[in-house]
């Protein structure tokens, strides 16, 4: 399967959503990636699962090691690992045509897992507790109202904000490794804030798509 392909089917499984800027480079480069796993018939449940886990250890290292120092970078390192794997999972399972529901439960569970580990990499690189705690919060509040509305019945909300995975892992991953790389800046708190302005830049986003998506639903047929 192509790039191209596999963009059309990306954007169909998110209803519809137009993957652009640095969404677009992640999905390229997670396309790249999933080929040989997809050809290696790799389950999508084993590489999500890697992921999460990953990201769990770049939380620990992080939180156990402060900031700077090699338990920095290797958080950076670990944290951007659990990142691409969390993209390929679902990469995998498109170019093997083996999307399942519960896939897609494990998948959006670990996603959840894996935003809560960015903010504690985040504290643990330096990063005041209530900012952390204010990005990563917000990054759960928007996907758990998407979780609402598809319960509600709309299957997608066909938007991507500002504030997706990608960035929120990026943003991470920069700061750990940043503070490792040249101590002193504040690196963890000047990511967390940039992920909390864009975070609530997103949740309008994600709030006016939810409401044209609930109205539609609510419009009587005809």
């Amino acid at each position: 399967m192509d790039r191209e392909t596999y963009l059309r089917r990306w954007s169909a499984l998110h209803g519809g959503a137009a993957p652009t800027g640095v969404v677009r480079v992640w999905l390229t480069g997670a396309h790249a990636l999933a080929r040989p796993l997809a050809a290696a018939r790799v389950p999508p449940s084993a590489v999500t699962l890697a992921g999460a886990l990953a990201a769990v250890a770049a939380a620990v290292l992080a939180v156990r090691g402060g900031p700077g120092g090699a338990a920095a970078l290797a958080a950076a390192l670990l944290l951007a690992a659990g990142g691409v794997l969390d993209n390929l999972d679902g990469a995998v399972a498109v170019l093997r045509s083996a999307t399942s529901a519960l896939g897609a439960v494990l998948d959006a569970v670990c996603d959840r897992v894996g935003d809560a580990c960015c903010a504690l990499v985040l504290l643990g690189c330096g990063a005041p507790p209530a900012l952390a705690l204010a990005a990563g919060g917000l990054a759960q509040l928007q996907e758990y109202a998407r979780a609402r509305v598809q319960g509600a019945g709309v299957g997608e909300v066909g938007v991507v904000s500002v504030a997706e995975r990608p960035v929120r892992v990026a943003l991470a991953a920069s700061a750990a490794a940043a503070g490792a790389v040249r101590p002193g800046p504040p690196w963890a708190s000047l990511a967390a804030g940039v992920w909390l302005v864009l975070g609530l830049v997103a949740a309008v986003q994600v709030a006016l798509a939810l409401g044209r998506r609930l109205r539609a639903l609510d419009r009587p047929a005809g």
